[in-house]
């Protein structure tokens, strides 16, 4: 691509910046702080017993999640570090995860849960690589579909974990999705270092990615990464491009939500990636002032995921380019800063399990688009990897 297609911040943008960044940074500071003691401890990953409820309709949703991290295991607590460890570690859980609910919040447990209104932890277990991806092949859907979600920053790894059984259940997927966890130091001042961490992170994700489509029962590898999580996986499909490992990049679908990624560097991805059998699709929305504190912290440097599809040279790359850029701005957020509306897209179909009906995706399905609440596409029909979710 020879066009620049993102065009740089204007005076305006730079103001909003200087003078929203330091609140919005000092504001998700606060809110850390003063949520601190209500952050998860490893405790919330040891397996419980829970009572059968009374009525059928109380009674909780199980899901299967499987685990694959680089951090290192914390023995005396039980959990997983913040550093990178030498081997990948395989886990396996089952969750109860709460009836009825509303939102995407996740109420931790507690040392008598109650499985109405908490999530947890009913068993868990270690796996060898070997058992692990036997789990992933046994446990995938029926069209031969894997999906990793690769988490993004200031995660510790049970609040990962959670949110991934919270987004595999409200999606109803079926089998066990993937968690891809990375050593994020889980602090707000780590974004540096969870930058660091997540570049370190791109042979281990590249391990587990090919493990799994070596089988040729998988035909597809679903690949989400939220936030910095997107900046992990854009490395890692770049990573496998310059490694020539075409036979895995043909089976990757791969969707960046709210994406922390520089949109110049993000270029360069694109350029050494080249065109994806399965388009990339990235959701994005304009008010993610996660985002507009990242881009501060970088330079005042624009970020992939607040991305205007209103822009007619957006929308022009998109097409070039072979992408999917997709605003989800209506969706309800629930972290007051509009940067985890990825958690509550799950409800809206299994858009992390199935994307392909009956056909492969077509030059057709590129573009810029919008994401209505209720379900449907303005303009064009909403599609991931080629599957039309909602309606017209």
């Amino acid at each position: 691509m020879t066009e620049r297609y993102s065009p740089e911040p204007s005076k305006a943008d730079h103001r909003e910046l200087l003078k929203t960044g330091p609140a919005i940074i000092a504001a998700i500071g606060l809110a850390v702080l003063a949520g601190c003691a209500t952050r998860p401890s490893p405790d919330v990953l040891k397996p419980v017993h829970l009572s059968q409820p009374t009525h059928a309709e109380k009674t909780p949703v199980s899901v299967k999640v499987l685990v694959a991290t680089n951090r290192t295991p914390d023995s005396i607590r039980g959990g997983f570090g913040s550093t990178c460890a030498d081997n990948l570690t395989y886990e396996q859980y089952a969750f109860s995860v709460p009836p009825g609910r509303k939102d995407t919040a996740i109420t931790y447990p507690t040392s008598r849960p109650d499985p109405e209104r908490q999530f947890a932890v009913i068993k868990r277990k270690q796996l060898a690589k070997d058992a692990f991806v036997e789990e992933a092949l046994r446990s995938s859907q029926s069209d031969g579909t894997v999906g990793i979600f690769v988490h993004g920053y200031n995660y510790s790894y049970q609040e990962a974990l959670f949110r991934t059984a919270q987004i595999a259940a409200d999606a109803n997927i079926p089998g066990s999705p993937v968690l891809f966890s990375w050593p994020s130091a889980a602090a707000v001042a780590g974004y540096v270092a969870d930058r660091d961490a997540a570049l370190s992170s791109r042979s281990d994700l590249d391990s587990l990615v090919a493990a799994l489509s070596a089988s040729g029962k998988v035909k597809r590898i679903i690949l989400f990464g939220h936030s910095m999580g997107g900046f992990l996986v854009m490395e890692t499909v770049r990573q496998l491009k310059l490694q020539h490992r075409n036979e895995v990049i043909g089976k990757l679908a791969v969707i960046l939500a709210a994406p922390d990624i520089d949109v110049d560097v993000f270029r360069s991805q694109l350029k050494d990636i080249g065109r994806m059998p399965i388009p990339i699709s990235l959701l994005v929305s304009k008010d993610d002032r996660a985002l507009v504190a990242s881009s501060f912290i970088a330079g005042e440097r624009a970020r992939v995921g607040r991305l205007d599809i209103d822009d007619p040279v957006i929308r022009e790359a998109a097409l070039k380019e072979r992408i999917r850029v997709i605003d989800i701005t209506s969706i309800q957020a629930s972290d007051g800063l509009g940067h985890d509306r990825y958690a509550s897209l799950a409800k809206f179909g299994a858009q992390l399990a199935s994307f392909e009906s009956g056909r492969r995706s077509t030059a057709g399905d590129v573009g810029a688009y919008v994401f209505d609440a209720a379900g449907a596409a303005a303009a064009s029909p909403f599609r991931l990897a080629g599957r039309v979710v909602g309606s017209q």
